[in-house]
């Protein structure tokens, strides 16, 4: 391992640690964990802020376990559940002590084997997704930060080498920390779907982390954005530059998109809702229409009018694997200045219990994040 001299690595670190599935409780912040040694061809990230996204709580609560048939309920999110859950988001076993967090943003500051050592101190983005190459390219994630190895909820976290992004940017570590994980899941929905210019598109839970991202990334390929959400984002949600806002809690929310758009007038669906949110979205898709989800929030189950699906001839896509070519593009966006932070609240890392239950609340516009 090669360190900087004028900063050692410590032995040990703080951290916010899970230490199984269930509540809020089951988040322990210690002061002696062991610092990671980044192995053969990984770097050790100072982590200078990490976001939080639904993939933690969906983890620590065992949401993604297919027993579980309800939506990430404010009390589930408290609470946890009252069974045995055991699946991560690929069904497979989560092992504790586990510390979670994917977006993280920090300094190299030491190196594994086979990784040039000029690496340290450069500035970076990661991409929290780990992949077998060996597999196929909308299914290579073999490893998840914050699920299947330790992520960013701490002082320091080892990840490979390919993954650590130089960023080059004015803003603070807190502000970029807002766009991994929810960014690239956003501009992957977007790529598979081949939203275009000109296009329509329907974004679902609009005010959220993947939600904001969906609409930033969509004006910056110049489609017009409809964004539903609760009535009380409306406001911000145009202010960010979304063309047309529906209530989520309308009576008849296709009528409400219909309105706006008319029938049939979307060519893309972005949802990380689901729920009774997944019919309605067939049937504004106009012929040739096309569905992207990466969450559900809502609701994992939900109906189908096959009808909507044959005849009206739609493409739909489940996301949950970002390519890397994505998450440089993202990068990239964000050097350009393309895109803006949406930094709702700033924790501090003892204090992560306390962030995801603001976070449960669903009353922010954007992202919180955590800074050690």
């Amino acid at each position: 391992m090669t360190d900087l001299k004028e900063t050692p690595v410590p032995s040990t670190m703080r951290a916010t640690v899970l230490i199984g599935h269930g509540g809020l409780d089951r988040l322990v912040y210690r002061d002696d964990v062991t610092t990671p040694s980044p192995g053969e061809r990984e770097v050790l990230v100072r982590v200078g802020a990490c976001g939080m996204n639904n993939t933690d709580i969906n983890t620590r609560t065992g949401w993604y376990d297919t027993a579980v048939k309800t939506s990430l309920s404010e009390d589930l999110g408290l609470h946890g559940r009252d069974d045995d859950p055991a699946s991560s988001w690929n069904q497979s076993s989560v092992t504790f002590p586990r510390i979670q967090g994917a977006a993280v943003v920090g300094s190299i500051i030491a190196t594994g084997p086979e990784v040039d050592p000029t690496r340290v101190g450069q500035r970076v983005m990661v991409d929290p997704a780990v992949r077998d190459a060996s597999l196929p390219k909308h299914a290579q994630i073999s490893q998840y930060l914050g699920s299947e190895r330790d992520g960013g909820f701490a002082e320091f976290v080892a990840v490979p080498d390919e993954n650590a992004h130089v960023v080059d940017s004015h803003m603070s570590d807190a502000e970029l920390a807002t766009f991994p994980c929810s960014y690239d899941t956003a501009e992957e929905m977007l790529e598979r779907a081949h939203l275009e210019s000109g296009e329509t598109i329907v974004i679902t839970g609009a005010a959220g982390g993947v939600g904001t991202a969906l609409i930033q990334l969509s004006l910056v390929r110049g489609a017009r954005v409809v964004a539903i959400a609760s009535p009380s984002k409306r406001e911000r949600l145009l202010k960010l530059g979304a063309h047309e806002f529906v209530p989520r809690d309308v009576p008849d929310l296709q009528a409400a998109v219909e309105e706006k758009i008319g029938p049939r007038g979307a060519h893309v669906a972005a949802d990380v809702v689901g729920g009774d949110m997944f019919d309605v979205l067939l049937k504004v898709l106009a012929r040739a229409g096309r569905y992207a989800t990466a969450g559900a929030i809502g609701g994992p189950e939900t109906t189908i009018d096959l009808r909507d699906l044959i005849y009206k001839d739609l493409e739909m896509y489940g996301i949950t694997n970002p390519t890397p070519e994505t998450f440089a593009r993202l990068v990239s966006l964000v050097q350009a200045g393309k895109l803006r932070p949406l930094l709702d609240a700033s924790y501090p890392l003892a204090e992560l219990a306390q962030a995801q239950a603001a976070m449960l609340k669903r009353t922010h516009v954007g992202k919180y994040v955590v800074t050690p």
